[in-house]
């Protein structure tokens, strides 16, 4: 379930942050920053510049917007697990990061959901985004829920028992995501940047990026990563990096060389 701010009144956010903050100075700097009123340029006729300033919602892609959530929606944690919440009655869990979470349980019945809605919309004065919230069965055949850049799954095993086992890997978008990362870091601008240094900089990235996702069975999309990054590298150095065209120790792949050159790839530094 992903929840919106735009509707939030600011007098209610503030409401709550006084509850946690007493600097005066910081309170009165952070209702500034949700007042920042925002313009909208005149027309090509002359029109004058518009000036609106907002009585509600936090600013999209604002720096501190998901820590607001977190100081918000501590409020709803408390709720679900207090002992008349439905972490009681329903034996529900719940996963939260920021404005977006998963609500955990074996029945989801109309009385959780309806206290879902009503604490979010009612009581917190805030939109669920119906586009992105729906109720998944994982149990069923190729369900699957997508949360904080993995995939999570029931699949058979791979020895052919037909047994069944959770999956979690890294999901589509993620991958897709970090590809084009390796396309950004491997472009034509890296043309004067000296090997060694883009080198480290593309395996401290990778270390970031695989740390990250070491949860679970990754080792598909490792394979995918590696591949493409071996791919973009060999581009790289035969497009790039000189007039001439880049010719590599005889008798050694481009997956060798890389090595040799220090390359840190997934399936080797992660072998997981």
């Amino acid at each position: 379930m992903v929840v919106s701010f735009d509707s939030i009144p600011h007098d209610k956010l503030m409401a709550c942050l006084r509850m946690r903050v007493v600097d005066r100075s910081v309170l009165k700097l952070i209702r500034m920053w949700l007042e920042t009123p925002v313009v909208e340029p005149g027309g090509e006729k002359g029109e004058p510049d518009k000036w609106s300033r907002s009585k509600k919602g936090t600013p999209q892609g604002g720096v501190i917007s998901p820590l607001l959530a977190n100081l918000y929606l501590h409020w709803f944690d408390k709720l679900f697990y207090r002992a008349d919440g439905p972490a009681h009655w329903a034996k529900a869990k719940l996963v939260r990061y920021a404005d977006d979470f998963v609500v955990l349980a074996r029945y989801q019945t109309p009385r959780l959901k309806g206290w879902i809605e009503e604490k979010i919309e009612t009581w917190l004065k805030l939109e669920i985004n119906r586009e992105k919230t729906r109720v998944l069965d994982l149990r069923k055949e190729k369900a699957s829920l997508d949360f904080l850049g993995y995939t999570f799954r029931w699949d058979r095993d791979l020895y052919g028992t037909g047994k069944r086992y959770l999956n979690v890997e890294p999901s589509k978008k993620s991958i897709q995501r970090e590809r084009e990362r390796i396309n950004e870091m491997t472009d034509r601008r890296q043309g004067c940047t000296p090997l060694p240094h883009l080198i480290e900089r593309l395996n401290r990235h990778m270390r970031g990026w695989a740390n990250y996702f070491s949860f679970g069975y990754p080792r598909k999309a490792h394979g995918k990563i590696d591949w493409h990054l071996g791919y973009r590298l060999a581009n790289h150095l035969k497009h790039h990096r000189s007039q001439r065209p880049y010719r590599l120790p005889e008798g050694m792949t481009y997956y060798q060389h890389f090595q040799r050159l220090g390359v840190e790839f997934l399936r080797l530094n992660h072998p997981r």
